[in-house]
């Protein structure tokens, strides 16, 4: 398998895909993810990605230990508005794209460049235009 290069510095986004993988201990994102640390990138996801990407079967420790690694980007009302705002632009609405549209607004505002893992390429294509890499998992 060819591998994908990141940039360095900067910063890595997961989105719920992104973070499953991880969990899986999925060799392509966990390369990936090593990779961006090894560049000095930021490895980084929204609180909501937890919510989205956490199911009963969820083994809680590896989680807890993946998110000790991590910086989690909270969501309040700024964010949300802001959110719901990438929404309206991109002529999208509605609960299916509420959680990506808050991870598409948190990539937005950290330090460039910034690389998302993603499984919804043509969704985060629509929400963050050109100013995000979008590599998909």
């Amino acid at each position: 398998m060819a591998r994908r290069r990141l940039s360095h510095e900067g910063t890595l986004i997961l989105d719920s895909e992104g973070l499953s993988k991880l969990l899986g201990d999925d060799e392509t994102v966990v390369a990936l993810v090593a990779e961006a640390r090894s560049r000095g990138m930021e490895v980084v996801i929204s609180a909501l990605t937890i919510i989205e990407a956490v199911h009963a079967r969820t083994n809680k420790p590896r989680l807890n230990w993946i998110l000790s690694g991590l910086r989690v980007i909270p969501v309040g009302d700024e964010e949300a508005k802001a959110a719901s705002t990438l929404l309206m632009a991109a002529g999208l609405h509605g609960h299916k794209y509420a959680i990506d549209a808050a991870v598409a607004e948190a990539a937005l505002r950290q330090q460039r460049p910034v690389v998302m893992l993603t499984s919804d390429v043509d969704d985060m294509t629509k929400l963050r235009g050109d100013r995000i890499r979008l590599v998909g998992v």
